[in-house]
């Protein structure tokens, strides 16, 4: 079974995770030649290279839509001669299109990774390539009802979570003394500093908790500019909220963690199945996250965690201030935090409902 993988990057995002899990996992079946091709050579994972993946770059230049790729891509795939081609972008979906419709190669669309209620309709979009698209797989059934993708062609397959990450996480006590953290609870929020994400609401909510009770530490964790964030804070909370920029073995931090949470900017997006709540939950965390996108699909109401409205930062304080005082609660939540991912989202059902769907086009 041959599979010509196609994005734009490989850089710090759930997305990615999840396509080299994907590719970690097909690699240790002797059934899979693959072949990636990538537009861009920032690749944050570098477990990659530790597959048996062959990587093409097909680097755009000068301008974003570069019109090269598409040569580039088309000389690739009839070199390669793949049974199926796997996009995992808008711009790599477009790339695509000449090579499908001229070589007759099956296309998989990985396009879908969110749930937003306002999607681009632009020619360069979902509305030209999955009339295309042999197979169309979200990770969520809310991005496939936000789409409107045609459901006789389209699927759901979960993110997938790999237990094995969390065998060697690093001392707890090691971590709190890196950062410098005393306090008797950990609230952390894991997400890039970008219009999408919601921080705003974390750190008032954050602040009105500190109000209440002074032993709890609220991180934030991710890339991008937090400057704005911070100028939100009082000199008397610098210690207790901490800006940790982007780290890389960020589970190291969410595992000091009593509580996960993930909040967006619902003006403007809705998650998909968030890897960060993920995550969380396969560390035993109890969540809180907006009711909207694929967080109901993940989260439980009550059960392991809770679901809020966009921007209520006081349902977010009164709900984290529930769990920090109630230690049996908390410890509830989380393991049925635990169990949800064990039971719906593991990575070798992601990759065996991945294979299902490949192996229909084997030739």
């Amino acid at each position: 079974m041959r599979i010509l993988f196609f994005t734009e990057n490989l850089g710090a995002g759930g997305k990615q995770r999840r396509l080299v899990e994907l590719i970690k996992g097909l690699s240790k079946k002797p059934n899979y030649e693959m072949e990636l091709v990538l537009t861009d050579e920032n690749i944050h994972y570098q477990d990659i290279f530790s597959t048996r993946v062959k990587i093409h770059f097909a680097v755009r230049k000068f301008i974003k839509k570069d019109p090269r790729i598409f040569f580039k891509f088309y000389k690739i795939s009839k070199e390669f001669k793949p049974d199926v081609i796997n996009v995992w972008g808008t711009m790599s979906a477009i790339y695509s299109l000449p090579t499908k419709i001229f070589l007759r190669i099956p296309l998989v669309n990985n396009q879908i990774t969110d749930a937003n209620n306002y999607v681009p309709n632009s020619i360069l979009s979902y509305k030209t390539t999955f009339p295309f698209s042999d197979m169309i797989l979200a990770n969520s059934e809310a991005g496939l009802k936000s789409y409107s993708a045609p459901k006789e062609r389209s699927s759901v397959i979960y993110n997938g979570f790999d237990f094995e990450r969390l065998i060697n996480l690093d001392d707890t006590i090691q971590v709190r003394e890196k950062f410098n953290i005393k306090t008797d609870y950990v609230v952390g929020m894991a997400a890039s500093f970008m219009d999408r994400k919601d921080y705003a609401t974390y750190i008032k909510a954050a602040q009105t908790v500190l109000r209440h009770m002074d032993n709890v530490t609220f991180i934030c964790v991710g890339d991008g500019d937090d400057s704005k964030f911070k100028d939100m804070l009082n000199p008397s909370e610098v210690e207790k909220i901490l800006f940790l920029g982007h780290r890389k073995n960020v589970e190291n931090i969410m595992n000091i963690c009593h509580i996960g949470v993930l909040t967006s900017n619902c003006d403007v997006h809705a998650e998909g199945i968030s890897n960060s709540l993920l995550e969380f939950m396969a560390l035993g965390k109890p969540v809180i996250a907006n009711d909207n996108g694929g967080n109901p699909e993940l989260i439980v109401e009550g059960k392991n965690g809770f679901l809020i409205d966009s921007k209520d930062y006081k349902t977010l304080s009164s709900k984290l201030l529930l769990l920090l005082n109630d230690d049996g609660l908390r410890k509830r939540f989380g393991l049925k935090s635990y169990e949800i991912v064990r039971d719906k989202f593991s990575i070798q059902k992601m990759i065996n409902s991945f294979c299902e769907k490949f192996e229909v086009y084997k030739k």
